[in-house]
């Protein structure tokens, strides 16, 4: 994959050609360096998450849609999926159920402008679910707390049992923002 970048000419970071093996100088992350795959339809969100997350010394392989994500995470090893469910090509719901059955331990933070979709994640084992607009300091926390997972909790959320659980629903104009609410049983609290 060619890298494509905030600036020219540099060498790694957010990639927009998704069927070409990095070059060589890519092929090596540093120890802290972990490879997320960001799945947005809207070139916009993709650039400008990418961005944010390769601040954080994260390496961003980018996905137009889920059949694009589905053969990325098949050629390439992934430890997070940041995933929107309203895609052309393949939804996120259906890509969701792909990635968790072919990646079961790769965690999945979903972020959507949908509403009504906690039960639906609750139920299916997503590591997160963020409601557009985000708020990034609780996106990259987010993401942090999903990537330290230990291996037993991921299994646990995915076979149903209580697990710590991320939910910040959209926020109002006039409201501020929101706290996330942080779920410790698959019941979500009565807002």
């Amino acid at each position: 994959m060619t890298p494509s970048s905030k600036a020219p000419g540099a060498s790694r970071g957010v990639r927009e050609t998704p069927n070409e093996p990095p070059p060589a100088t890519e092929r090596v992350a540093a120890p802290r360096e972990k490879r997320i795959l960001l799945v947005d339809d809207d070139p916009g969100i993709r650039s400008s998450l990418g961005a944010v997350l390769q601040q954080e010394d994260y390496c961003v392989w980018p996905a137009a849609n889920g059949q694009q994500a589905l053969e990325l995470a098949a050629a390439n090893p992934f430890d997070l999926t940041v995933l929107d469910l309203n895609m052309p090509v393949k939804n996120g719901w259906d890509t969701f159920e792909r990635l968790s059955w072919e990646h079961p331990l790769m965690p999945i933070l979903l972020i959507t402008a949908r509403s009504n979709q906690l039960f639906t994640a609750l139920g299916a084992g997503v590591g997160a679910l963020l409601e557009k607009p985000l708020e990034i300091p609780v996106f990259l926390q987010t993401i942090a707390r999903l990537l330290d997972e230990p291996r037993e909790t991921q299994l646990a959320r995915l076979s149903g049992m209580t697990q710590e659980f991320t939910y910040v629903p959209r926020r109002e104009p006039e409201a501020g923002l929101s706290p996330p609410i942080r779920q410790t049983s698959p019941t979500p609290p009565i807002l």
